[in-house]
């Protein structure tokens, strides 16, 4: 079916004075841009609401980064995809040859992942609970807590030390992708020059799945001996203790599959038709003037999407591998104090498996698994505690065993 492209705010970088590569040719515009259509902007969680009400009924943004004190300008683009038009699902009967396609379109991921792909924080949010991922989508996300505001609040502090917002505008589909894979080659250009940089996209093929991830930090070896690269997560917390195994647990799960997929982009050729294929995306597509401006200031003009993507090959050409060690930041969110560190070592088997079990999940090979019973403390902070099936049998059996 085809789709319409509607117009979107988003934020998007000033230019930037280096660039990790170096131009090519370029063809001239020969066809118009599309007409701009506004639409409502909405967030990623309203967006998850309605999609979630779309599915079981019937903004971005990018950045720019400061300069630095030698005068260095590197910019980093954030943007997110506005999924606009709704597809039409087989219904009727099904024949014997069909049910595995079904099941597959039934799955969460094919419902509302398959246009942006599945990003780190999806599997991070099943591995803490698959019951409670599954519920959101049937109840919605709740509103965000006091300490989910302060920790967004604390990334964004982060965040502006090293980048600035600014406003551009997408048109297409193609347009959401560039903009991502422009603020990984600016955030590159700048992890380069200033030995660090923050929020980096990244976009991978894991386990036959596309998947995208926001890395928070990134940073340069101090010595000159050491080449790999640290990744870095901060995480804030409402107590001033260490937080407890399961949470830490989770937490290096999501830096692993950072990882992971840093070094898959290095280490195996990026799978570029595949990618324009599964996403429907045009290579050819002329990118909008917003995006077309930038890439011009930064050095690396591109008019087409297909241009940008030799850019992204050259970039990961040239990149290490990630460093084996990691490293968890708990931040105190009332001063801002550090609570402690979490150094650990890379585990690839673990985080493999990790994978695999909850792409299990998501592609609907199993149902949505509960929490063991020791880490049922989990229950007291989840929003659709009173809903989930795990705590209606435990009062049932309580009633029963009173009336006994």
């Amino acid at each position: 079916m085809e789709t319409q492209r509607s117009k979107t705010n988003v934020e998007s970088p000033e230019s930037p004075t280096h660039s990790p590569t170096s131009p090519v040719s370029t063809p001239p515009i020969s066809s118009p841009p599309p007409p701009h259509i506004p639409i409502e902007i909405v967030s990623e969680e309203e967006m998850a609401l309605i999609e979630s009400a779309l599915a079981f009924a019937t903004t971005r943004f990018s950045t720019q980064l400061h300069k630095n004190a030698r005068s260095i300008h590197s910019i980093s683009v954030l943007s997110k995809r506005n999924v606009l038009a709704s597809d039409i699902e087989d219904c009727g009967g099904q024949n014997k040859q069909q049910k595995k396609k079904f099941r597959v379109n039934e799955s969460l991921l094919y419902r509302f992942r398959r246009k942006r792909g599945l990003s780190v924080t999806d599997i991070t949010a099943s591995e803490w609970c698959e019951k409670q991922t599954e519920l959101s989508f049937h109840h919605g996300k709740p509103k965000a807590s006091k300490a989910m505001e302060a920790g967004k609040a604390r990334h964004e502090v982060l965040e502006k030390e090293v980048i600035r917002r600014v406003k551009v505008q997408i048109e297409t589909a193609e347009d959401v992708w560039a903009l991502k894979v422009l603020n990984f080659i600016r955030g590159i250009n700048q992890l380069q020059f200033d030995g660090l940089t923050r929020e980096v996209p990244i976009i991978g093929f894991a386990h036959g799945v596309w998947m995208v991830g926001v890395i928070d930090e990134i940073r340069m070896p101090l010595t000159g001996t050491e080449r790999n690269l640290t990744l870095v997560e901060t995480k804030t917390r409402s107590h001033a203790g260490f937080p407890r195994d399961p949470q830490r647990r989770n937490g290096r799960l999501q830096l692993m599959c950072y990882k992971y997929l840093w070094d898959n982009l290095i280490t195996n050729k990026f799978p570029y038709k595949q990618f324009l294929n599964f996403f429907s995306l045009n290579p050819n597509h002329i990118l909008c003037e917003d995006i077309r401006e930038n890439t011009a200031k930064s050095g690396f003009p591109a008019q087409t999407l297909n241009e940008l993507l030799r850019y992204h090959q050259t970039t990961c050409s040239m990149l290490p591998l990630a460093h084996e060690q990691m490293l968890l930041r708990y931040e105190s969110q009332k001063d801002h104090s550090l609570i402690g560190e979490d150094q650990f070592e890379f585990d690839s088997d673990w985080v493999r498996s990790q994978i695999k079990c909850s792409l299990e999940f998501w592609q609907g090979e199993r149902d949505a698994t509960y929490i063991p019973d020791d880490e049922r403390w989990k229950c007291n902070y989840c929003p659709h505690s009173s809903k989930c099936p795990i705590n209606t049998k435990s009062e049932d059996d309580t009633q029963s065993i009173e009336k006994i």
